[in-house]
């Protein structure tokens, strides 16, 4: 294995930590924003709905240029970008600048997402097995580290653009110093080596095969998007933690996150990705239930911790799916997904926000039990004559 190939994988980790210390050190301002702003959980969904709208949008354009200039320029450009963007959100005072702020912000983190993701098929192809799930761990391993920085800002009296303008200052430095190391084209697979989603089929089939991935994406990223936007609000203000406690309801999510997407590659590679989203979904749809019905803080610490252990390896299945149906257009499949994903993004924390003119916002996370146990039934979808680990598919076993 050339050391390139080595730097490069690294590289990607920086960049996936990287998307998500940024995106994390919103969400764990969302109370402190929404506070000084002045608007109710529905109107903030509603407002939310544009930060996932941004994100759409940015998924577009990353795709085709990702395809067309290569990730080696588009990612650490977008990085830059996003960043830089990161301090918007925590400077308006009024409602209607913090939408063009998120929209902003949105945007840049969509370009970011696809580009990074695209790089990381590219370098999952050259290694020959699955790895697409470590690099989704460091994106959680981001989130982790802005909850505990975010934590501890909320405790020293800091203001939400204080942090953020930091956190993105750091942002562009990393952007800048890890760029060189990516793969400049993508690469072909070694000889002999295999890993799963190779297609078999035409390209109608499998167009038809990367919009329901895209479908399944919507489902799991609605249902992450909720944990990121309201998991903070749910400990605050259904079972009256203070603050600083809040913060760590989406840390301990991000935290299961992490570590089952560190485990994932490996259980991927022994039972295959259809189990990973099929047992995953389910054990999602648990925690979820408990977060639910739980008037206990400790114990919707272990439903938010449960449902992030369920989820963490649905997405990476789906991406990386979607990236080895077509390698020459990893980027604009990877879009589509991630797109209609980031549609869930933006409809999930804005259907919550509206639910609670009708519920208590633990009674609309209802909606997440019943999209999780979808994703289980649908997950056969990714069956494959090679569901198997690249071991037992090269020999024939």
């Amino acid at each position: 294995m050339s050391h390139s190939l080595r730097s490069a994988r690294v590289a990607t980790f920086v960049y996936f930590s990287l998307c998500g210390t940024l995106m994390g050190t919103w969400v764990v301002n969302i109370p402190a924003i929404e506070e000084r702003v002045g608007v109710s959980h529905a109107t903030l969904g509603g407002l939310l709905v544009l930060l996932g709208l941004g994100a759409f949008i940015g998924m577009q354009v990353a795709g085709s240029l990702t395809d067309k200039l290569g990730a080696r320029i588009v990612v650490p450009v977008t990085a830059v970008l996003c960043s830089a963007a990161l301090v918007l959100p925590g400077l308006p005072r009024d409602p209607w600048t913090l939408a063009g702020a998120l929209l902003v912000f949105g945007f840049c983190n969509g370009c970011l997402d696809v580009s990074m993701n695209a790089h990381a098929v590219h370098v999952e192809k050259a290694y020959g097995r699955p790895v697409m799930s470590a690099f989704h761990a460091t994106f959680s391993v981001g989130g982790v580290l802005a909850a505990l920085v975010g934590a501890a800002t909320a405790s020293a009296g800091l203001s939400p653009a204080a942090g953020m303008a930091s956190m993105g200052a750091l942002g562009i430095v990393t952007a800048l110093v890890s760029a060189r190391a990516l793969l400049p084209t993508a690469p072909t697979a070694s000889a002999g080596q295999q890993i799963e989603h190779t297609p078999a089929a035409g390209p109608r089939r499998t167009g038809r095969r990367i919009w329901i991935l895209a479908a399944l994406a919507l489902m799991v990223m609605l249902c992450e998007g909720a944990a990121n936007d309201w998991s903070a609000l749910h400990l605050k203000d259904v079972l009256g933690a203070p603050a600083s406690t809040a913060a760590f309801a989406y840390g301990t999510f991000a935290a299961t996150m992490t570590i089952g997407r560190l485990l994932a590659d490996r259980l991927v590679a022994r039972f295959g990705s259809m189990a990973i989203l099929r047992y995953g979904a389910a054990t999602a749809a648990v925690g979820i239930t408990i977060v639910t019905v739980s008037p206990w803080i400790w114990a919707a610490f272990a439903g938010w911790a449960l449902f992030g252990l369920g989820l963490s390896g649905c997405v990476p299945q789906l991406f990386s799916a979607a990236g080895h149906a077509d390698p020459s257009a990893a980027g604009a499949n990877v879009s589509r997904v991630a797109g209609l994903g980031y549609v869930g993004m933006l409809a999930g924390p804005a259907a919550i926000g509206w639910l609670t003119h009708l519920v208590a916002l633990n009674h609309a996370f209802v909606l997440l039990i019943l999209l999780c146990a979808i994703t289980a039934v649908a997950a056969g979808v990714l069956r494959t004559g090679s569901d198997r680990s690249p071991e037992m598919a090269a020999s024939g076993n």
